[in-house]
């Protein structure tokens, strides 16, 4: 017969538990990117602050203790999606190069760019439905977006000034012009596909459609 002592000595010992280190701006962008997929795909008022603590594998209360409420949380869901593109925006460099050739950039960046992140299109969307009434209360995001206007801006004005642009050309009016096309083919892109049986995933549609709205604007901008 074995003893105690004998029998506690075949069971395996338990493994040392990992201590977990807190990382507050690691938490707060994984509720972020969860809130970023559960605002895409249930809308503002159908989003759950439960189903993104799920998401996270965290708790309601944590997701409370980084954002006040689900609006605030939804708030900064757009300040992270704008951010993202007006930075990247800002980092082409666009000073450094000639007007035409710079421009060209900003056209394909903005195609690229809303091509590769739905999400963002379709938070803009949602907010639309909404009367922009979250981006009215953000300062931040019409900050970020005159720092590309006033880009835009000099980079006309250089084009004007050396006879490569016509005058006149108004930064607002241009980004307005390059957003719209690229904006739609994604937000539309499931009705359209399908009224007018084209693909807008298939890569030559999309390299032919990159050049048309670039030529376009080179064309509207000439003297």
């Amino acid at each position: 017969m074995k003893t105690v002592d004998e029998t506690f000595a075949e069971v395996p010992a338990e493994a040392p538990r990992k201590s977990r280190k807190n990382n507050p701006e690691k938490t707060r962008d994984g509720i972020l990117q969860a809130a970023v997929a559960e605002f895409v795909a249930q809308g503002l008022s159908g989003a759950r602050v439960d189903a993104i603590a799920e998401r996270t594998q965290t708790s309601k209360r944590m997701i409370y203790y980084y954002f006040n409420s689900k609006e605030q949380l939804y708030s900064e869901v757009l300040e992270k999606l704008y951010g993202d593109i007006r930075h990247t925006e800002s980092s082409l460099n666009l000073d450094v190069l000639p007007p035409a050739q710079a421009i060209k950039r900003l056209v394909e960046f903005t195609f690229d760019h809303h091509d590769r992140n739905v999400d963002f299109v379709r938070i803009v969307c949602i907010e639309n439905i909404h009367n922009g009434e979250n981006v009215k209360q953000s300062p931040t995001i019409r900050d970020l977006s005159q720092h590309v206007l006033q880009a835009l801006d000099q980079t006309l004005r250089r084009g004007e000034k050396d006879g490569t642009f016509r005058p006149g050309v108004q930064a607002v009016d241009l980004h307005m012009l390059i957003s719209s096309f690229c904006f739609y083919r994604v937000s539309n892109r499931h009705t359209f596909s399908e009224i007018f049986q084209i693909d807008l995933e298939d890569r030559d549609v999309k390299s032919r459609q990159k050049a048309m709205i670039s030529d376009s604007v080179a064309r509207y901008l000439m003297p």
